[in-house]
Parts: structure tokens; sequence; C-alpha cells
């Protein structure tokens, strides 16, 4: 049995894959892409296997990782999905939710961080949303390892069960017409290529052109489906993605009035708030990150780094004397001599002083990414990056460029857009890392 363990970046899929799978973990690459794939055995289940996909927002093929998920759930299919949503941020959670239950695979919801959700004097009707879904609800909390056992025994049920989500519509008005619509045109084409036909039809509304592809549909038909689009888009007065957007929030906003009670605040979303009316200003963002960057910089190329560097150094030089001594001594060949001091103590020993300040800076930098810092530098720096063509997540690669060229190109894979990709990674190389500053010097 496969389980594929799916939710949004930051929900706690990996800690629940952890708790899941314990020290039963393989780690590769997916095929053809350069994204990790974790696989394991479930805790007490031999014959159950759960895959961790890469986090993601939605099934739209834009980023490698959706890419990736799409492809894994469209051609592997897996027996079932298990979806993890942060329950704090359910609103934003269930979109993809939604796009999932579309694939018509047995699922079950495991609502994360409910622990949280009570300490802020909130409810959830567990009932209400398995209801309204159609699909097993399960609370718990990965951090705690609460309601694992549940989550695990009902994922095997579904599976032994093959429970489907139950409801698949979720549209109205225009949206619903035109889905429809093009449901009944490409029928038998998805029964073809094994795609649910709502799915597809989805898609196909959406603008999905890999789809549109796979599914080999007739000028006539393809007209006839832009025919349906451009009518719903007259009507509704937004453009295709816009509506079908439109009529997800407004269902997840009718489910969360009916099943979700909010009575109290989150102390760390209100600090967060506060936090981010600074560090997202419109004047004082960018002088706080060049403060903060500064502040790294100096503790790394002065403070810490550099004089860890420098004590390195020492050593080598110390060891080197030592060997160089004995070696003379024992009245080894010169060429082999020369081999061992000059070229391996000499050209190992000067690449070994610079790791302490990479290190060091890598260090902070990963500081900066777990906070979240990173997240609000990518925002406030859209802007500005757009006028040079990229989009504001080129700034993370960018940085870790200061570091080290090679893990700053290898963070590209991160970013949504291929030509994003391929500008960012011709651009890492001219940030100028300590490995360079001798070269200027020359």
């Amino acid at each position: 049995m496969i389980f594929a363990l799916i939710g949004n970046q930051n929900s706690g899929k990996t800690t629940l894959f952890n708790q899941l799978t314990g020290s039963n973990q393989r780690v590769g690459n997916f095929p053809g892409v350069t994204v990790e794939r974790k696989e394991g055995i479930i805790k007490g289940h031999k014959e159950a296997t759960v895959v961790d996909l890469p986090g993601i927002y939605s099934i739209s093929p834009y980023s490698n990782e959706e890419i990736v998920t799409r492809d894994f759930l469209l051609k592997s299919r897996p027996d079932a999905i298990i979806n993890i949503v942060d329950a704090t941020n359910i609103e934003r959670n269930l979109y993809l939710t939604l796009q999932l239950i579309e694939l018509e695979i047995p699922m079950v919801l495991a609502l994360n961080m409910m622990d949280e959700v009570r300490s802020n004097g909130n409810t959830i009707d567990i009932k209400g949303l398995q209801t309204e879904l159609g699909i097993p609800v399960v609370p718990i909390s990965a951090v705690k390892n609460e309601g694992i056992t549940e989550l695990v025994d009902k994922a095997l049920l579904v599976i032994e069960k093959q429970r489907k989500p139950k409801i698949l519509d979720f549209c109205t008005g225009a949206v619903h017409r035109t889905i429809h619509a093009v449901a009944h045109l490409i029928e038998d084409h998805a029964e073809k290529i094994g795609v649910p036909r709502r799915f597809a039809a989805t898609k196909l509304v959406e603008g999905d052109d890999i789809m549109q592809e796979a599914l080999k549909l007739s000028e006539n038909e393809i007209d006839m489906i832009a025919h349906s689009v451009t009518e719903m888009e007259t009507d509704l007065g937004i453009d295709r993605e816009a509506a079908l957007a439109d009529m997800r929030y407004n269902f997840i906003e009718k489910l969360c009035q009916n099943n979700v009670v909010k009575t109290g605040k989150s102390k760390e979303h209100e600090r967060s708030i506060l936090i981010d009316k600074l560090l997202t200003h419109k004047y004082f963002a960018i002088p706080t990150f060049l403060l903060i960057m500064l502040t790294i910089f100096w503790l790394t190329f002065d403070v810490i780094g550099q004089r860890i560097s420098d004590l390195l150094s020492l050593g080598i030089d110390n060891l080197t004397g030592l060997v160089d001594t004995m070696l003379a001594n024992y009245g080894l060949n010169p060429v082999v001599h020369s081999l061992v001091i000059d070229g391996i103590f000499a050209g190992v020993g000067s690449v070994l002083s610079f790791i302490p300040i990479i290190v060091t800076l890598f260090f902070f930098l990963s500081i900066l990414e777990d906070s979240g810092y990173m997240a609000r530098i990518a925002f406030v720096m859209d802007k500005l990056l757009r006028k040079i063509g990229l989009s504001g997540r080129s700034v993370v690669p960018m940085l870790i460029g200061f570091g080290c060229s090679v893990p700053a190109i290898m963070s590209t894979r991160t970013l949504s857009s291929d030509r994003d990709r391929k500008m960012t990674i011709l651009l890492t190389p001219f940030m100028s890392c300590s490995a360079k500053l001798p070269i200027y010097a020359v």
C-alpha cells in the first residue's frame, strides 16, 4: 500500500512523516528532477509505505515541486492520500484539499496543530468538516504525537474499503455550467488516459496546456472549450484562473463559517503581525534588511568566521611544519615530499581555511530562513527584482552566493519559474564570496 503525504509548506508535513516512519526512511531524488524524494515504511505496518511529496499550494504545473506531485498522483496513482492541513490557517490550506478531492483517490484529512487551536480558545467541528468535504478528518498534533495512531487506522481503512471522496462538486453559477459542459465533452478522452473527468475539466478551464496535450483533443473540441470559458469570463467579469480561485474560496469561506469558531487570537499570530509591520514596511524594510545583512557579514568576516578561520590556518601551518620536518628527517624522495607538502597540505589547507567562514554565514542564513525572515525579504524585494526580470524569491540564492556559489545555484531549484531559475543561476556567480576577494585584490 502506498500513501502520498501532501500538504502546504510549513504545515508540519515533515514532522508527521517522521512520526509515521521513525527511522524507516529512504531519501533520494524524483526521476528527472532535483527535488528530494523521501519515503518510508509506517511504523508497525510493514505493508504500508508513505511517500513525502514536496510542499505545494496547488496542483498547477508551474514549479518543479508541483510537477513532481502532480505526476506522482496521476501516473503512479497512490492507493490513498494523507492530506495534512494547518488547523491554525485552515482557510488557506483547504484550497489544495479541494483540488486533491477532484482526483477521486481515497483520502484522509489530517488536521494538524489542533493543540494550538485549543490553546487559542478556538474550536473546529470535525464531524461537520467530514460531512461537507465527504472525506474522513482526523485531528492531530504531529509535534506532540497526538492522534497519529487514529490517523494511520483511518488511512488503512479508506484503502481497505476503497472510500473515495463522496463530494466532488464545489462550484456554482457560471463556473458550474462551464466545468460540467467541459467534463461532458472530454469524458471519453479522460477515461482513455485514466484521469478523473472532473479534475481534467477543471484543469482545462484553468488553461492547463499539459492537460490539453495529454487528452489529445481535436481542434473543434478545443474551440468549444475556449467558447465556454469565454462565456464564463464574460458573465463573471474576471479571468478563468480568478473565477476558479473564487469558486474554491467561496466554498471554503462557507465551510469555515459553519464549522470553525474563532473566539481567541493567537498571541504568536499577533506578534507576527507586529513584526511584519516593521520588516515589510514601505520605508523601513530595506534599511532593516541592510542592517541585518551588515551585522551578519561583520560577524562572519570579522568577529566569528574570520577568527575561527585564522585559528584553523594556524593549526594547518603548524601541522604542515611538523609533517615537513618528519618527512625531511625520514629522507623521503623530494618529488613525493613536494607533492605532500606543496600539493596536499598547501592546496587542501588553503581550501579548508575558507570553511569556517562559509559555515558561519550559512548558520546565520539558516536562522533567517527558519525564522521566516527570508520569506518577508522575498516579498519586500519582489518589486525591485521584477525590474530585472526576477521574482523576490531569487534574493535567497543570491544571498547564499555570498557564502558559496555552489549551494546558491543548487538552491535555485525552489524557484517556481524555469526562466527565473536560469536567470538566477547566471547572476549568482557574480555575488562576491570570500574565494573571489583574492582575485579582486590581484
